[in-house]
């Protein structure tokens, strides 16, 4: 397998949700362990740490609170695309059936990565917006994103999830994760059973960038 650029890693990172179960070598779990360290955080506090969780009995636990989740979520989704036009039901329609896939197949997954973050070692510097905060999740998601980047550079499957965090009380007291730690995501990651990553889908860079202030064009 060629290692792609970092240019094509990062423009075919697709969110990959059917898996295969065959075990990922050591070496390979390594370098993406070793990347998520390589992630900037805030002060270089790095206030992230990530439970490797591969053993059955914790990966159906994690698989009954995340199937509980998303049924209930692909059933509000489903529901709001029947009025939807036909080529985004298709597409939708899709994403969903995958999510099915992982959700009924989780406990199958070899390896979910299951980040935690430590909120006293993070400089929360919108903590007083009247808004929700965000800032926080530039010393966690960069270490995520690390990750996840480097599954595509081996050729692995994974995809960003955050519904257990609705469950954190739950999966606080299976992965014996201590106060004050918390939950921010966990990424499912193994073999893809079909193609795998690809072209992504997003909206053009003149939607997204501006010039100067918000909503001027960045090239007039």
């Amino acid at each position: 397998m060629t290692e792609p650029g970092v240019y094509e890693a990062m423009s075919t990172l697709r969110a990959v949700r059917r898996l295969r179960p065959d075990p990922i070598p050591d070496e390979a779990l390594d370098r993406v362990l070793q990347a998520a360290a390589w992630a900037p955080t805030g002060g270089n506090a790095q206030p992230w740490r990530v439970i490797v969780v591969s053993e059955n009995q914790g990966k159906r636990a994690l698989g009954d609170l995340y199937a509980t989740r998303w049924h209930a979520y692909a059933e509000q989704q489903r529901e709001l695309l029947a009025r939807a036009p036909e080529d985004l039901r298709e597409r939708a329609g899709r994403m969903l059936r995958a999510g099915d896939h992982l959700a009924d197949h989780f406990h199958e997954t070899p390896v979910v990565l299951v980040f935690c973050f430590n909120p006293q070692h993070m400089a929360i510097t919108d903590a007083g917006q009247p808004r929700p905060s965000v800032v926080g999740g530039a010393s966690i998601y960069t270490a995520v994103q690390n990750a996840m980047l480097a599954c595509r550079a081996e050729g692995l499957g994974c995809v960003l999830t955050t519904l257990l965090c609705e469950a954190e009380p739950e999966v606080r007291a299976l992965l014996q994760i201590p106060e004050p730690w918390a939950t921010a995501a966990a990424v499912p990651i193994g073999w893809p059973v079909l193609r795998g990553h690809g072209p992504l889908s997003r909206r053009p860079i003149e939607k997204l960038a501006f010039a100067e202030r918000f909503g001027e064009p960045l090239r007039p």
